[in-house]
Parts: structure tokens; C-alpha cells; sequence
């Protein structure tokens, strides 16, 4: 098996797939994430991919690869090309940038009848206003067509704003290291937002987990994780975005493949924010299992390994056998350092503390946290009593507040 950009959730697959003696090779894109892209580890052979798809596609022939996956967002495109070229399932190829391309992604939907946000994109913000004034109004969001992790993404209030995120997209490049060459601009959608983690085999998909997304938005326009509740299994929402999620897959193509789709709930009913077609961030198996007795990788990898077993799965493959929050860490000050192990004792703690991730070097330097790039970590809190999680997610923001990111341990 061929992994594309084996980084975050990605770098969990090959252990996994070891199990069923299924040995891999890592192929690197050539615009990785510019925050993961840390050397993997688990391959057979580890090479970089220079933009020839075919010469990429021999040395994958060379080792016996009969599946191709994509381990991280970027990736999925280059995953998708040599499945194509090599013949071993994929996803469909009629119109394969909608996968990347978030404006592409909703005239996907748009074809295919679902509901969708409305949107342009243009290098000009005058017409972006133009467009806002004429069509959706205040607030807005503006966002690079194909980056991630809530990069650059920022609800506008006005036209000044507008100029200004424009501009400043306009002159940035992507979590990818890419130039950004023009602007989304897209509805603001009004509602509760979630996402549905996937895997897909032939074009059927399996739901592996749903979870509600709670966000701040900051004075300036951006917009922050705060945390997440998963969603039972038999709620009536669950059912709701799952039905609709695995038409969105549909409308993209996605055959073969994990996949965490974002879904905003509005008056009018789901409305895609956007999806990705690779493992969703941010997981730990060991609590995935704990909490929903099954996770998106080792199930993926089940995909792979034993598709009739597989394909055994009932379409809702998961429980929800544990309350649980995940909560992601905010510096809420301009300046600040990642806290020391000692420091961080107050959080281990709480009652319903479980794990904590954090995302760089104790000691290093934090600007105020303004999106996922920089967010400290996240912790998760799993109880049997809702009310324990509460508590212990208000205390771990008065921490926080008070002097986690100062440098000091009291």
C-alpha cells in the first residue's frame, strides 16, 4: 500500500496495516502541510514525488502497490492520480479537483441537486463586495480556495474588511506552501456546525463517527475550534447528516477513501462547509475505541486488508459508549509559551482528564490563538457524568486564563 503524505492521522496507518502484514511505502507530495511534514516512520521505501505521475506510478508498480490512500490533505490529489494510473481502486476522476477545490466542491453539489452554499471566487475584491452586496450579504466568509484547518478563514462584516482578508490572502500563501492565486467568498451559514468521519469502499460508506463542533468567533473575524460532542449513533441529527453526508461523498466521487466532512446545520436543513477526502485530525485509537468502540483508521485499514468484513459493517459503524469532550487548548493573551509538564499538572488533574496533545516543544513561543496553526494542543475529557465534563472544561479555561501560557507552574 501507497500513503500520500503519511502525516497526522496518516502516520497511524502503517502500524495498523502491519497487523495484516500489508507493509508500505510513503510517497511525499511535492506541497505537504508546512506544520506536518515530520519524518514518518513504518515504510518499506520513502520517496519524494517530483510532478511525474507516471515515473511515481513505476517505482509504486515496482513494490507491488494495489492501493494508493492519502494520509493527509495534501495529498489527495496526487493519491487520486496515481490510483488512476496504476488501476487500483480510487475515486472518480470526472471531476477530481472538486475533492481540493472548495468552490469546485459546491458546484459538485449544486449538479447533483444538494444543497449547497453559495459562493465566488475572484482575484478582484471590489466584485467580491459587488457579489456580497448584490446576493448574501454581511457577514461573509473569505477563505483560500484549497487549503485547511481553518487557515486564513474569516466571517466579514464589511466591505473595509472584505478589502483587508483579501489582501492579505491575495499576499499568503496556503498551509501548503502554495501562492494563493484568488479568493473565496462564501455564505455565511447560520446553524450548528458538525462532521462526519467516513470510510468508503466501492462507493458504499460506513460512518464512523459524528461530533458537533463548538466555535468562537474573534472580534477580527476569525473563527476558532472551542470543542467538540460527539453525537449518538440514534440521534435524529446523526441520522440527518449522515444521510445527507453520504450524498455529498456521492456528488464528489468519493469511492474508496476515508473522508471528514463538515456540515453546518441551518433552517433549511445540512449545508456542506466542506469535505476532505482523508482521515479527519486529531485522533487518539486508543480513545476513539474507548469511546465508539471502532475508528476511522484501523477501519480504513479493514477496507483495505478484508473488504468482505468490511463490507459486513453496518452503514453506522459506531457507538457511543462514553460521554466525552474534546477540547482544544486557546492562548487567549498576545504572547505566551507552550507550558511546561509541571505546569500542565492542573489539567491532568481534572476529574474526566484522559490525554493531552500538544502541538510543539515546551518553552516555545505562542502568539494569541487565532486558528488551528496556533492553537497550543487539545485535551480530551471522557466521564460518566456529563455534568463532571462541564465543570472540568470551565476550570481548564480559568487555568488557561489565569497562567497556563505565562511560563510560570503553580
Amino acid at each position: 500500500m501507497a500513503i500520500v503524505d503519511a502525516y497526522s492521522t496518516g502516520s497511524l496507518l502503517p502500524a495498523v496495516l502491519a497487523q495484516y502484514d500489508i507493509e508500505c511505502v510513503h510517497v511525499r507530495s511535492p506541497n505537504p502541510d508546512v506544520l506536518l511534514s515530520s519524518a514518518p516512520e513504518g515504510f518499506l521505501d520513502d520517496f519524494r514525488h517530483f510532478g511525474d505521475v507516471t515515473a511515481t506510478a513505476s517505482v509504486l508498480r515496482k513494490h507491488g502497490v494495489t492501493h494508493v490512500i492519502a494520509g493527509q490533505e495534501a495529498g489527495v490529489e496526487l493519491a487520486d492520480q496515481l490510483s488512476a494510473e496504476l488501476g487500483t481502486p480510487g475515486n472518480g476522476m470526472s471531476r477530481p479537483t472538486a475533492r481540493r477545490n472548495k468552490y469546485e466542491m459546491a458546484l459538485a453539489l449544486r449538479d447533483a441537486g444538494l444543497a449547497h452554499a453559495a459562493g465566488m471566487v475572484s482575484t478582484d475584491a471590489d466584485e467580491i463586495i459587488a457579489w456580497v452586496e448584490e446576493t448574501v450579504g454581511y457577514p461573509v466568509i473569505l477563505k483560500p480556495v484549497a487549503s485547511s484547518s481553518t487557515d486564513n478563514v474569516v466571517a466579514c462584516s464589511s466591505p473595509e474588511q472584505v478589502r483587508a482578508v483579501h489582501e492579505r490572502i491575495m499576499t499568503s500563501t496556503d498551509r501548503h506552501g502554495m501562492p494563493n492565486t484568488t479568493v473565496l467568498a462564501q455564505e455565511f451559514l447560520e446553524g450548528d456546525e458538525y462532521f462526519v468521519n467516513t470510510v468508503s469502499r466501492d462507493g458504499r460508506h460506513h460512518t464512523v463517527e459524528v461530533w458537533r463542533y463548538f466555535k468562537i468567533r474573534l472580534p477580527g473575524g476569525n473563527i476558532i475550534y472551542d470543542y467538540n460532542e460527539p453525537l449518538s449513533p440514534d440521534d435524529p441529527v446523526a441520522k440527518e447528516l449522515e444521510a445527507y453526508t453520504h450524498q455529498v461523498l456521492d456528488a464528489l466521487e468519493v469511492h474508496n477513501a476515508a473522508a471528514h466532512t463538515e456540515v453546518m446545520l441551518t433552517s433549511r436543513g445540512p449545508v456542506l462547509v466542506e469535505s476532505a477526502a482523508r482521515m479527519g485530525g486529531g485522533q487518539v485509537l486508543e480513545i476513539n475505541n474507548r469511546c465508539f468502540g471502532t475508528n476511522q483508521v484501523e477501519l480504513l485499514a479493514l477496507s483495505v486488508a478484508q473488504p468482505d468484513e468490511f463490507d459486513r459493517l453496518p452503514t453506522t459503524a459506531y457507538q457511543l459508549l462514553q460521554h466525552h469532550r474534546f477540547v482544544h487548548l486557546v492562548n487567549p493573551r498576545e504572547h505566551g509559551v507552550i507550558p511546561s509538564h509541571e505546569a500542565m499538572a492542573a489539567i491532568r488533574a481534572l476529574p474526566s482528564h484522559v490525554f493531552t496533545v500538544m502541538r510543539h516543544a515546551e518553552g516555545q513561543s505562542l502568539s494569541r490563538t487565532i486558528d488551528v496553526a496556533t492553537q497550543p494542543g487539545y485535551v480530551f475529557l471522557i466521564s460518566e457524568d456529563p455534568a463532571q465534563i462541564r465543570a472540568d472544561y470551565q476550570k481548564l479555561r480559568e487555568i488557561e486564563r489565569d497562567y497556563l501560557y505565562d511560563g510560570s507552574s503553580r
